[in-house]
């Protein structure tokens, strides 16, 4: 059995061996910062047609134009899908699926962090909504584009605090009581867990599903919900910034999961060094594992977003 603390698999892979990918259209959440800009980015140059998901008409607009400078040639179009109201986030599916007949790549990349406490349109705490449930129901109806090319590819990335997040899947309208952080790992936990069990229910479906982490990557994640950190949250990022990858790097384990020849559905990927580096296989939480649990987070998950798909 391969070694996942030893073996590189990619062999310091780079968006530079990215294939050539005319004729294929990827779907990108988030696509407007950080990760998901860097990944729509090296999709881009690599003639890839990418729809760029962005919560508001201006940062689509900003993001397309910034992406139609760096690379005249790219094929960009937008979408803007508010990932915390179901409703919206159906009723923007429905519109790609009038829009496009096929979907070679979906990307599940948009995130929050550590907000103060809020909950989504629908009552749910809002990393657990937009990073999970959101996620889940976009993929779900985007299901049928997707099936209409073999091998297509849904890429829901996760992260570290993975390995914090804990089942039991309670208090998920934060009604006795929020612990942002406690929040924001359990929405993770979930995305892996979705994505593995996503990959077995596929399997007839030729389409493959895969996650990934970008280990410690500098990105606007970490103020973008929290203009004024906390005084905790300041020293630890202080602490932990020379161990900081950059966005692009962080950005890599995706976009490999996403076109490397060498995956198979329900792996996992993430940096080298787990923190940072090149992409390599990756260690699993061992609660995303549990094949009980991830079929009991399937079926609660199922049951809050079923009326929206």
């Amino acid at each position: 059995m391969m070694n996942l603390l030893t073996s590189d698999t990619s062999k310091n892979w780079d968006a530079k061996n990215i294939p050539d990918l005319k004729g294929k259209t990827a779907l990108i959440t988030g696509s407007n910062s950080g990760l998901g800009y860097y990944t729509a980015k090296a999709l881009a140059e690599k003639n890839c047609h990418v729809i760029l998901s962005c919560r508001t008409p201006e940062k689509s607009i900003a993001t397309k134009n910034k992406l139609q400078k760096l690379i005249p040639q790219a094929q960009l179009s937008t979408i803007e899908i508010e990932m915390s109201d179901f409703n919206k986030v159906s009723s923007k599916c429905d519109q790609i699926s009038n829009e496009y007949e096929s979907l070679d790549l979906l990307i599940n990349n948009a995130g929050i962090m550590h907000p103060p406490k809020t909950l989504n349109s629908q009552g749910y705490e809002i990393q657990f909504a937009v990073n999970h449930l959101s996620h889940m129901l976009l993929t779900l109806k985007l299901i049928p584009l997707l099936e209409k090319i073999k091998n297509s590819r849904i890429v829901t990335v996760t992260s570290l605090a993975q390995f914090f997040g804990k089942v039991g899947w309670k208090n998920l309208k934060a009604e006795n009581y929020y612990n942002k952080q406690e929040s924001y790992a359990n929405s993770k936990l979930a995305n892996i867990m979705f994505a593995l069990e996503l990959s077995q229910k596929l399997k007839e479906k030729n389409i493959l599903s895969l996650a990934a982490h970008p280990g410690i990557a500098k990105t606007n994640l970490f103020n973008a919900q929290r203009p004024s950190p906390s005084r905790i949250e300041k020293l630890s990022l202080d602490l932990f910034s020379p161990i900081f990858q950059s966005a692009e790097m962080g950005a890599l384990p995706q976009l490999y999961a996403a076109t490397s020849d060498s995956v198979k559905s329900g792996d996992h990927y993430g940096p080298k060094f787990n923190f940072r580096g090149h992409p390599k296989l990756s260690k699993t939480s061992p609660a995303a594992l549990n094949t009980i649990e991830r079929k009991s987070l399937w079926n609660k998950s199922l049951e809050i977003i079923k009326e929206f798909i």
